[in-house]
Formats: structure tokens, sequence, C-alpha cells
């Protein structure tokens, strides 16, 4: 069953594991790799990725992106989103805080943000904002 607006909106805001996919050439297949990202309803998705990283470059050059968020329990749902590129900027500790504290237990947020401080894969950190502009989302029910 498809789902409304609102619940598109409302499953995408739930900390989901993201599948990014990004356009990688034309003799390749889409780069796809998992993701934090945090959503509001009517506004913008945001993630973060290293500034070096393949998925950064590919995200500058296309400009575009797909998510897909999907859970098994208590029925399989799934939300998939598509659209530009809108904003991108350099992270700081406060957005890898921000970030951690959705998705991890609150005991190891602190450890992580001064993890990700320190580390070097973790250096030059960008924030990418994408402007959801396609939207396919179901419920399979419960069977």
């Amino acid at each position: 069953m498809a789902l409304t607006r609102e619940e598109r909106e409302e499953f995408l805001a739930q900390p989901h594991i993201a599948a990014l996919s990004v356009y990688a050439g034309p003799d390749r297949a889409p780069l796809t790799v998992p993701i934090w990202y945090k959503y509001t309803p009517g506004g913008d998705v945001w993630f973060m990725t290293g500034r070096k990283s393949r998925k950064n470059q590919l995200i500058s050059k296309s400009g575009r992106i797909t998510l897909m968020v999907d859970r098994l329990q208590p029925s399989v749902r799934y939300v998939s989103v598509e659209g530009p590129i809108v904003d991108s900027y350099t992270g700081y500790s406060e957005h890898v805080r921000e970030m951690a504290s959705r998705y991890m237990a609150a005991e190891k947020v602190e450890a992580y943000v001064e993890y990700t401080s320190n580390a070097k894969e973790h250096a030059d950190t960008i924030i990418h904002h994408m402007r959801p502009e396609r939207w396919v989302g179901s419920d399979l029910g419960t069977f």
C-alpha cells in the first residue's frame, strides 16, 4: 500500500540507516553506501561525508542523490527519496554530536565525537543537504 506524504515524511524522519546512491559514470553502476542522515518533515535531508571520499567526489560532480530507508518490523516498509544537493559546507563537532546523538546510546556520544575529531579519516567533514523532489514509499503490511 502506497504511503501518504505525511507517512513518508514521518518514516524518513526516524533514525534509519539510509542507502545513499549517486551516479558513478556511464560504465559504472551507481555508488551505493550506507549512511547516517537527519530529516525534519518539510525540510532538507542532511548527512556527512569526508571531503576526500569517493562518495563526496561523485556527489559534487553529479549534484543529485537518492536515499532509500527501510524496515522489516512490524511490517515491511520503505521510502525512497531523490533530489538535488542544495547546500554543502564544512562540518564541525556540533554536527557530529547531533548525528551521533540520533544513532548512538547517549553515554557513547562524547567518546565518538572525540574519536572523530582526532581520526584522520574524519578530517574535513562535509555536510551535504539534499532537497527531496521525488518520493516512493510503501508499506507491504503484515502478512
